[in-house]
């Protein structure tokens, strides 16, 4: 990863030298010779990663260089951070800066002499080894290894007998709630049979209802129930909000009455102590008879003190066939055997595995990138040491091994993974963000930074090294997630590397163990002072905040808080001058001093879900080089000061809060063409005074308060925006009423479209764009006739008709309709009573939603000759639609789907509040 950390202070001086030539005047030339050396370094760099796991000298050489580069790029940022906030950097001040700069400088480059004078006295040389090291095979994995219980993987080993086995214990009829805990070591798939199980449909059909919770070593009990009871329930975000407002004993207490009455599963996964165990079982009454909990563990005794009547379920490992089968499988794509002339090495190796399902899968992930051949794969066999016999030893060899196969930049965007908790869900569109913000990415011709990125995600994803967590309905990757194991790898190589350091508040670990070169640092824990990190300012640059506090008492926040958190993070404000990410998300910060706008560095600021109150400080206008801001969530902020337009390089801009969302209407806008992201934002002069028409590089907009002229003014600017792939735009009131709404058919790259207001005249289907696959409405009061409009989209895939979207008594699907339709979400449509589908309408259909439909008699019969449909889920209709829908009108679908219901909702008292997930579920 060295060669990549030296390219990428090359590339930085080059800028600099481009960008900030009035600073650098004096220096210029010395800068210039000192990035010509580190050039003339990264020659012999270009091989040496995976050869310094096989030569010290070479590993020391390497790490020689990685830090004189980082010397090299905190010199120069430190002296043009200074003299960019320097109010006059005059004949005065200016020699003796640049005198000391010259000096270092001088410094580094004699450094680097010797370095290169140690590489011939001690013969570190560049192995002339030839052949694809690192070269991965034209063939890719396509399939993704997913953990959301709702999403299982292509390529497994079935266990039979175990599964067997666990199906019995799941599907008996004990009086009282009993444990089924799978007990085993990590890697050895206890997740993977847990959700076979979870998904089997003789599990489906046992339970009322079901929920999956991953713990983790680093649970707290108020997300876990808060995660249970959103499961059973099938909560909207709006109800969730009242969740967070009560104490942990009370969401005890509603579970547990909620559970009671029901016949229940829930998965508890990666439970690591009985202490977990104690905290919970209180939630868990015995409610009907067959209800259970089932959780996954590597350490018995928790499952024993669950449960001492129950017997702990060990999955046994794979044998040597069953290894090479899933080996077999991921290395080549699916196929059952290996050709002859590899099928020996092809035993040899996955032996070695010791019959760990994750290793198998890890080795044959690495494989599938290699050239198929015999001499590749001695070559792969050959760098599999095991100086220890013991399992865990093994896997960390093969995962590191897979580790030391990634390209410099991916192994980057890998360690990055390793400074989040255990066991978090990753929101992918933010961990983008970061390594966008990092700096990771290669130029990819003319790609922008946050495709290079979502390349790099699926390409880890492939490679089996971080695992899909959820699915957006249409099949985009939400989060990801990363298995215990590898985030081990992540954080000893990230430690090897100086290339993170988390502190946890484990006072067990020595202060001398982290490194103060470390150059991003992740807080676990709460801490009553953050002066220790002073110690790390001149070489650190991002701090992640993890130690999320909750808002239970907003009086006592306002005034204890206030101003002894405020101190406490004056520290990093004040020292912290060459940083480019600080995500403070949770963190209670009331005000942000105006210190903040020293942070000229910074590329992301992250302050979502925090407590900021009224508004922004100005001096935020002075970090230009930021590329996103993040203020979503932020309830008590009122307003944003009217200076974001100096962010000339701002890429997304981030604003959505429920209810209550800060003030954005005033803003100017017209300076900022590098936007990709305004998913929120309100309606002002900004769309006419040319701050729409300048954002050509949008993705994404969402506008709030729409007059009748003003969405006039954004359809004739599509023209200029040929990026934007979503749009949704909303209605200042119920007078206004949406024009005919043409000129969207000339927006090709345009794939979502959401409207919340009443339409004039809905489009015809040659109006709308050519690649539409998603299309919301809310409020719209069509026409009768619309549904014929709607049912002629070519492309659309998920159609969601919210309240007051269609008020009419009945809804025709005519045949053949909806040709692509998979998606089909009806909520709240009060006065539809009969919804009939005619033969081979939606014939793709794979999801329905019927959320509150609550005149509707019956499920249409057209319905239940549907052949693709796999799930069927319906909240808050009256008992008799779900009693008959789950006897008489189950078996007489040609395809019985999954059912899930959350019919009564109202169990728990959080019923009151009927939002079904709009607007947030587009400006979130």
């Amino acid at each position: 990863m060295a060669e990549f950390a030296v390219s990428l202070v090359v590339e930085k001086l080059t800028n600099l030298l481009a960008l900030q030539a009035a600073y650098l005047d004096g220096v210029s030339q010395k800068i210039v010779q000192l990035r010509n050396e580190l050039r003339w370094m990264l020659s012999f760099l270009k091989d040496s990663d995976m050869k310094q796991e096989e030569n010290e000298l070479m590993q020391q050489w390497v790490s020689d260089i990685r830090h004189v580069a980082y010397e090299t790029e905190e010199v120069i940022e430190t002296y043009v951070s200074r003299a960019a906030s320097q109010n006059t950097f005059d004949l005065i001040t200016k020699p003796f800066y640049l005198y000391k700069v010259g000096r270092k400088i001088e410094s580094i480059r004699s450094k680097m002499r010797e370095i290169s004078g140690r590489r011939e006295t001690y013969g570190v040389v560049r192995n002339g080894r030839s052949g694809g090291e690192g070269t991965a095979a034209n063939e890719r994995l396509r399939w993704w290894r997913q953990t959301s219980p709702h999403v299982e993987e292509d390529y497994i080993i079935e266990l039979v007998e175990d599964t067997k086995a666990l199906l019995i214990q799941l599907t008996s009829m004990e009086s009282r709630r009993r444990v089924v805990s799978i007990v085993g070591m990590g890697g050895l798939g206890k997740t993977t049979l847990a959700k076979r199980l979870y998904n089997h449909n003789d599990v489906k059909n046992h339970f009322d209802c079901r929920a999956w919770i991953y713990v983790s070593k680093e649970y707290r009990r108020r997300e876990i129930l808060q995660g249970i009871i959103t499961d059973v329930n099938a909560l909207n975000r709006d109800e969730m909000e009242v969740l967070e407002k009560l104490k942990e004993e009370e969401l005890l207490k509603k579970l547990h009455e909620f559970l009671e009455e029901r016949r229940y599963l829930v998965v508890l996964d990666d439970v690591w102590s009985m202490e977990v165990w104690d905290c919970l079982e209180n939630a868990f009454p015995s409610g009907k008879t067959g209800s259970k909990v089932m959780l996954t563990t590597r350490n018995k005794e928790v499952a024993l003190h669950a449960d001492g009547g129950g017997i702990p379920h060990e999955p046994r490992i794979l044998t040597e066939d069953e290894s090479l089968k899933l080996f077999c499988k991921k290395a080549f794509h699916g196929m059952n055997s290996l050709p002859a002339e590899l099928k020996k090495l092809g035993r040899d190796m996955v032996v070695r595995c010791g019959g760990l399902p994750l290793a198998v899968v890890v080795l044959g992930g690495l494989l599938s990138r290699k050239i198929k051949s015999t001499e590749e794969w001695h070559r792969v066999l050959r760098n599999i040491t095991w100086h220890l016999t013991k399992g865990q030893d093994r896997i960390a060899a093969i995962l590191a091994l897979s580790y030391n196969d990634l390209p410099s930049h991916l192994k980057s965007c890998f360690l990055y993974l390793g400074l989040f908790p255990e066991d978090v869900s990753v929101q992918t569109k933010k961990l983008i963000h970061l390594w966008v913000a990092e700096g990771f990415l290669p130029q990819e011709g003319e790609e922008t930074a946050e495709g290079v990125a979502e390349k790099c995600l699926n390409e880890l994803i492939d490679r089996c090294m971080i695992q899909v967590g959820r699915l957006s309905l249409l099949g985009r990757v939400k989060t990801v997630r990363i298995h215990d194991l590898l985030r081990d790898l992540a954080i000893s190589q990230g430690r090897k590397e100086i290339f993170l350091e988390i502190h946890n508040g484990n006072k067990a670990e020595p202060s001398e163990s982290i490194s103060t070169k470390s150059r991003r640092h992740a807080i676990h824990s709460r801490y009553d002072q953050y002066v220790f990190l002073k110690d790390f300012a001149p070489h650190l640059r991002s701090l992640l905040f993890f130690n999320r506090e909750y808002n239970v008492d907003v009086a006592r926040k306002r005034m204890k808080i206030g101003f002894r958190f405020e101190k406490k993070l004056n520290v990093i404000y004040k020292n912290f001058k060459l940083l480019r990410v600080l995500d403070m998300e949770g963190v209670r910060v009331v005000c942000l001093p105006d210190t903040i706008g020293s942070l000229i560095q910074l590329r992301y600021l992250g302050l979502r879900k925090t407590n900021l109150e009224e508004e922004l400080p100005l001096c935020i206008g002075n970090l230009q080089n930021l590329l996103t801001l993040d203020l979503r969530y932020s309830c008590f902020l009122k307003k944003i000061p009217n200076v974001i337009w100096k962010m000339v390089h701002l890429r997304h801009l981030l604003l959505y809060t429920p209810f209550d969302s800060p003030d954005s209407w005033h803003l100017r806008m017209d300076t900022l063409c590098n936007l990709q992201s305004l998913p929120y934002i309100e309606a002002g002069s900004w769309i006419d005074d040319g701050g729409l028409a300048n954002m050509t590089n949008l993705r994404q907009l969402g506008i709030d308060g729409l007059s009748r002229e003003q969405v006039t003014s954004v359809i004739s600017t599509m023209e200029r925006l040929q990026d934007l792939q979503s749009l949704s735009l909303l209605l200042i009131s119920e007078l206004e009423m949406f024009p005919t709404l043409t000129g969207l058919s000339q927006c090709e790259h345009l794939q979502k479209l959401c409207f919340y207001g009443k339409m004039e005249k809905l489009p015809d289907p040659q109006e709308f764009p050519p690649n539409l696959i998603k299309l919301t409405l809310y409020n719209s009061q069509l026409q009768r006739d619309s549904i014929t409009k709607l049912e002629r989209l070519p492309n659309l895939e998920m159609l969601v008709l919210g309240d007051g979207s269609y008020n009419w008594r009945d809804m025709i699907f005519s045949s053949e309709s909806f040709p692509k339709l998979e998606i089909l979400r009806l909520h709240l449509l009060k006065e539809l009573e009969e919804w009939i589908i005619e033969e081979k309408a939606m014939p793709k259909l794979k999801h329905l939603v019927i959320n509150r439909c609550e005149k509707l008699k019956k499920i249409p019969d057209g319905l239940k000759q549907a052949t693709a449909l796999k799930e069927l889920e319906i909240v808050g209709m009256p008992v008799e639609f779900e009693y008959k829908l789950r006897t008489k009108d189950f078996f007489e679908f040609k395809h019985s789907p999954s059912i899930k219901s959350t019919t009564d909702m109202l169990a728990i008292g959080l019923g009151s509040h009927q939002n079904v997930g709009w607007p947030e579920a587009l400006f979130g």
